[in-house]
């Protein structure tokens, strides 16, 4: 990269006695003024005026700097502009003098993005290190799936420095992710003792749970708690599932007592697929030491799949008069965008503003996508427009939002102001606008111009979204052709994009090539199942969708069932197909009786040819009569006067796509009842008022 690693720090090691070349004011003034700009993230206008000082200034007075700037490319990922910077270094300082801090920064700025072959030589070529030396490359192997790397670095460490806490938590995320690394992790010095139980342990053939816990258990109480945290990763890695016994007594354990290694524990179980009950239980055994770290780290266990329980705990830290941190606010508003209503985030957002962060740009981004998640495109965009400052992911998260919204010339017409560096996600979200949108020709320009004019190359979710459009506009040839012509092999995505369409068109024989690919790629997935299922019921062939059918109970592929949610008072209730399992399912089939027969009368005409089987026409009606959304829909009229939001407006989650019957449903229930209905499904938001559908009927 820069010749032999070898030279590089020769000059290094050398000292030498030179006259020290003076700064006059206006070169001190840029520097400084260079690092201002690293602290706020300005990394592209850092840069161009460091380079823009003449002549550079010796090491003597810019090695702050240079640790500043490279400390920003680690921040940001950015390998191109550090090794840039690397060079410029080495270019004007041909003999440096040697500064351990600054060589720190240049091996964590490799480590950090990616370059982890490099920032070893580098290290290894160091005349001096330090903990600090140490714990970047440890860290830097583990943030990039390289748990072989990380634990001999972190072996070798131990011959020289006791690790810090953050060295221990890199090692515990890495055992997080690959078993067969696990038995090298010989993490801490024998300290005998125990001999008699360990000569126990070891002549058992096959130690189970009860033994592994007993002597982990039995290294803790003599007080070896090195021994018991290697032997916990010995046991984790030699695929023994522990359990919350065997986590509770790692805790305990004096050696990692630091909170900050407990929490990675914490965060590891439940990456594994702990249950979440489990992870809370081992927060409890904190025993009053929880601090915003080991709270944030539960919090986040349960944002994705249960966001209630995680607002639940953020209300109870902060009973706890504990301060809740940048971080912890942005866990917090991402357990909010998995909610119904948007007025979990906005009282969220009333304790930013209270603590001062209300001009912290990842927050604002967190709550615009949020609240666009939620239903509402006003108050993203109200908090997009209020930002003092935006990056690339804020501009992101405003085109999610009209994307997801359906808004496409909204998208287009942002992206045209758009004043930060676009990225691959900003080309994902104008592609998926513009395939809400029917914005066929808009979208092809995109994509077409996306590497010319901005220097993205196409990856394979750009290549979905533009299989999409095709295929939604019925472009079927053009589609095949694009994804005949793809530099890389598609995946399931863009098979389940093309297969989309051809449901949406009824175009059974690209349907088929479409579907066998996706079980090919994809084997355990219902979606090439069950859209070729329902594209054959549309056309009557049951006998065929029955087959389908047969063949899924023989692979054991199970369909997702149809789930939707509502938010009534400060409690969300879930509705399956049929209603089953809830206790007020009598009254609601006969409040929904009643409301079908005034659509009815208003014009609506069950779409029977979307049952899945081939049965009387009565019973298909019935069959689309209980959907999980037309249910929900149904208990959210029934309880008017206890809803927590106000306006005139139903908010329904749903996941799975809503289905064209459903969809006429809520348009004329919306008019009947004159409120705006929202459907937020698998893909995107119907917004449903006076019998019209933001989505203009294509999705």
């Amino acid at each position: 990269m820069f010749g032999s690693v070898g030279g590089v720090f020769s000059g290094f090691s050398r000292r030498f006695t030179t006259a020290v070349v003076s700064l006059n004011s206006d070169a001190i003034n840029l520097l400084h003024h260079v690092r201002l700009l690293c602290s706020f993230g300005h990394l592209q206008e850092a840069l161009k005026l460091f380079y823009s000082i003449t002549p550079p200034p010796p090491l003597i007075h810019s090695h702050h700097t240079y640790a500043a700037l490279f400390h920003a490319c680690a921040r940001r990922s950015s390998l191109p502009q550090g090794q840039a910077l690397h060079r410029h270094m080495l270019l004007h300082n041909s003999n440096p003098d040697f500064y351990l801090f600054l060589i720190n920064h240049i091996v964590n700025m490799y480590a950090k993005c990616g370059s982890l072959d490099y920032a070893r030589q580098l290290f290894d070529e160091m005349p001096e290190r330090n903990i600090v030396s140490w714990t970047a490359l440890v860290s830097g192997y583990a943030q990039h799936g390289r748990p072989d790397g990380c634990f001999k670095v972190f072996r070798e460490m131990l011959v020289w420095h006791r690790p810090t806490e953050f060295a221990f938590a890199s090692v515990i995320s890495a055992c997080g992710g690959d078993g067969d690394c696990g038995r090298q992790v010989h993490a801490f010095a024998s300290c005998g003792g125990a001999d008699e139980a360990w000569s126990v342990y070891e002549s058992m053939e096959f130690p189970n749970l009860v033994s592994w816990n007993s002597m982990i258990a039995g290294f803790q109480v003599c007080g070896y708690g090195n021994r018991a945290l290697e032997l916990f990763s010995q046991m984790h890695f030699s695929g023994v599932r522990f359990d919350r016994a065997t986590l509770c007594l790692i805790i305990k354990t004096g050696f990692i007592s630091e909170i900050e290694v407990a929490t990675a524990l914490v965060k590891a179980y439940s990456s594994l697929g702990g249950e979440v009950s489990d992870c809370y239980k081992i927060f409890l055994e904190f025993d009053g030491r929880q601090d915003v770290v080991s709270w944030t780290a539960i919090i986040a266990a349960c944002a994705e799949q249960y966001p209630e329980e995680a607002i639940l705990l953020f209300r109870q830290f902060l009973r706890e008069c504990l301060a809740p941190d940048r971080h912890m606010f942005s866990i917090v508003l991402k357990a909010c965008a998995g909610l119904a209503t948007e007025r979990h985030a906005l009282a969220v957002q009333s304790h930013v503003l209270k603590v001062g962060f209300e001009d912290d740009t990842v927050l604002a981004n967190a709550l615009i996508h949020a609240c666009a998640r939620c239903g509402s495109i006003a108050l993203p965009k109200q908090a997009f427009d209020t930002m003092i400052s935006r990056d690339t992911v804020s501009w992101n998260s405003m085109l999610k939002a009209y994307a997801m919204h359906g808004q496409g010339k909204e998208a287009l017409q942002l992206f045209s102001q758009m004043d930060a560096q676009p990225d691959g996600a900003t080309f994902v979200a104008l592609l998926s606008a513009c395939s809400h949108a029917e914005m066929v020709e808009e979208g092809t320009k995109i994509f077409e111009t996306m590497s010319n004019n901005h220097g993205i190359v196409p990856q394979l979710d750009h290549y979905a979204c533009m299989v999409d459009i095709l295929g939604r506009a019925g472009r079927f040839s053009e589609a095949k052709e694009l994804i005949d012509k793809m530099p890389m092999e598609p995946d399931s995505v863009v098979w389940s994009a093309f297969l989309g369409g051809c449901r949406k068109h009824g175009e059974t024989k690209l349907a088929k090539l479409a579907a066998a690919k996706l079980k090919e790629l994809d084997p355990n997935n219902s979606l090439g199942y069950v859209l070729m299922s329902n594209i054959f019921s549309t056309d009557g062939r049951f006998n065929e969708a029955g087959l389908i059918r047969k063949e899924m109970e023989g692979k054991t592929v199970r369909k997702e069932p149809g789930l939707s949610w509502i938010e009534i008072g400060n409690h969300v209730h879930e509705f399956a197909s049929g209603g089953q399992q809830r206790p007020e399912r009598e009254a609601i089939f006969s409040e929904l009786e009643k409301l079908v027969r005034r659509l009815k009368d208003f014009g609506y005409v069950p779409q029977i040819s979307l049952a899945l089987h081939d049965i009387e026409d009565e019973q298909k009606e019935e069959q689309l009569y209980y959907h999980s959304e037309k249910l929900a829909l149904v208990f959210a009229l029934m309880n008017l006067g206890n809803r927590c939001y106000s306006g005139n407006i139903i908010k329904i989650m749903k996941n799975i796509r809503i289905c064209v019957d459903c969809h006429n449903f809520m348009k004329l229930v919306s008019e009947l009842v004159d409120m705006e209905i929202v459907v937020r499904d698998s893909n995107r938001f119907h917004h449903f008022k006076a019998k019209v559908c933001s989505c203009n009927d294509y999705w």
